[in-house]
């Protein structure tokens, strides 16, 4: 019969706990169930009871968020789950390192950061390299923190214009039986890159800067004999480009430039004489200067809970 152990934790902070704590203690009880410990909270004071490894866990996360909520935070649920996650599987990780590295404030005060270790890596490396690579599966954040970090960027004046391109369709932008003109048969492929926008920012102020060509968002045959200079621009679904628009993309860098190319390979649409392009890059492009890979896995996924589950689920099926 395993042991229990008891801790408690003493805060100093009563607006802070109560931050901590989340309202009707919601906080508290996302971490019980999660890490299956019991918390009883009186004021400042916690006490823990439970496994002790599952108990020291629970202390290690109710010590970091009040680190991260002392510095301004605004904790909500998502935020519990993924402070479990990440110290879960690395004990060692520093939440305030993680979550205090705000990319874009939102419109609606909404602070983007990263949510792990992955897209804290990821982050650091599109603002250290010209090119970045991130690869694993949807949900982990690629997209939006690539989106956001290319509205910061704009917004400090390091960038003149954002780019956001992925190929049209999943088999090599065959558009012509599509109904309406160019833009009517594009637009349903660029959809998730104006959601992200329409997330970050005022509508208005979203489409006054596409119709401007402050942002342009264009299919990746647009991008052919292009020089894309002091510019942010991001190459979605990557899995879908072959290995010749791979190299016609990345050889549209110009000066001032950065690109980030983001995909799935285990989500690849070609036909099956095809070779992925960004599976083709990996092997090809790791070690030069400038140049990074980031990777994802199901871990990182920052969606509902279940997202991370089901993925598990269809890898070990064989999909």
């Amino acid at each position: 019969m395993n042991q229990e152990a008891q801790r408690t934790l003493s805060f100093d902070d009563s607006d802070v706990t109560r931050l901590v704590y989340g309202q009707r203690d919601g906080h508290l009880h996302i971490i019980e169930e999660a890490l299956d410990v019991d918390i009883g909270a009186r004021g400042r004071d916690v006490n823990l009871s439970g496994a002790p490894t599952d108990v020291d866990l629970a202390a290690d996360v109710l010590d970091q968020l009040y680190e991260v909520a002392r510095e301004g935070y605004p904790l909500g649920d998502n935020d519990i789950e993924q402070a479990i996650r990440i110290l879960s599987h690395d004990p060692h990780a520093d939440l305030t390192d993680i979550f205090l590295d705000t990319v874009f404030v939102s419109e609606h005060n909404d602070v983007i950061s990263p949510r792990g270790m992955a897209q804290k890596h990821y982050v650091e490396s599109m603002r250290q390299s010209d090119i970045v690579f991130g690869i694993g599966p949807a949900g982990t954040g690629k997209t939006y923190l690539a989106v956001a970090m290319a509205l910061s960027y704009y917004f400090k004046n390091r960038i003149r214009r954002i780019i956001l391109t992925r190929p049209a369709v999943e088999a090599g932008e065959s558009l012509g039986f599509l109904p309406g003109d160019l833009a009517e048969k594009v637009n349903p492929y660029l959809r998730p890159l104006y959601d992200a926008l329409y997330d970050m920012m005022d509508p208005e102020q979203t489409e006054q800067m596409i119709e401007s060509d402050t942002i342009e968002i264009a299919p990746l045959a647009f991008m052919r004999g292009r020089t894309l200079e002091k510019s942010f621009i991001i190459f979605d679904e990557a899995q879908n480009a072959t290995d010749e628009q791979m190299k016609m993309f990345l050889t549209r860098l110009g000066y001032g430039s950065k690109a980030v190319v983001t995909g799935d390979i285990t989500q690849i649409d070609l036909p099956g004489h095809k070779h992925s392009g960004l599976v083709h890059a990996d092997e090809i492009l790791r070690g030069i200067d400038g140049i990074d890979f980031c990777s994802f896995s199901e871990v990182d996924v920052v969606r509902h809970s279940l997202v991370q589950d089901i993925i598990q689920a269809y890898e070990q099926a064989g999909h």
